[in-house]
């Protein structure tokens, strides 16, 4: 039962999921958090033929293709969910309230990177062994109070959390934001 355009009701996870299967969905939705605004089709075709082939500028007929299946086939199926909003007219597209819901499976790691659950996995850890290290007479640590040890992973967890959420747009308050201005435009719209 996913949702339409009128954003009656949050997206089904197969819905999510069958929108993060396809490669080429899930490039317009990084691009489109990465830029902050509306993108042109055409700037996002460059875009994804540029990530697909390997080259930059990428291959007309790279180009064309992506152009041509986000233009029939992706983009509308995101504009129907309300994930991103499509004007098939100006060839803009820009992200909606509804890709709030798809972020949540998005996180990108490189080959080599971490999440943020084993990032968090392993401060946590660092801060147990260091607690530990300093009750024992570890030599460095021992000259450290345990409670400011402590209180630093406990501020580096906070501040790494805060950066998350605003880096990720997909904190409670972003979400009551957008509510909050979706509520005054419709409050706004039923006054013309």
């Amino acid at each position: 039962m996913g949702t339409t355009r009128d954003g009656a009701s949050g997206l089904d996870q197969s819905d999510i999921h069958d929108v993060l299967r396809n490669d080429r969905r899930r490039l317009v939705l990084e691009r489109l958090r990465s830029s902050e605004g509306a993108e042109a089709v055409a700037d996002l075709a460059e875009h994804i033929g540029s990530v697909e082939s390997g080259e930059s500028p990428p291959p007309r007929n790279v180009r064309q293709s992506v152009y041509v299946s986000l233009h029939q086939t992706h983009l509308p199926k995101l504009d129907e969910l309300g994930i991103v909003t499509y004007d098939s007219d100006d060839k803009t597209v820009a992200l909606a309230d509804a890709a709030d819901e798809v972020a949540v499976y998005m996180e990108v790691v490189p080959k080599y990177g971490l999440s943020w659950a084993e990032y968090y996995l392993g401060l946590g850890l660092l801060g147990l062994l260091s607690l530990v290290g300093s009750g024992i007479g570890v030599p460095v640590l021992a000259r450290l109070d345990g409670a400011l040890v402590g209180g630093a992973f406990s501020l580096l967890v906070v501040v790494s959390a805060i950066y998350q959420l605003v880096d990720q747009r997909s904190s409670l308050f972003h979400r009551l934001r957008s509510d909050a201005s979706g509520t005054e435009m419709t409050a706004t719209d039923d006054g013309d």
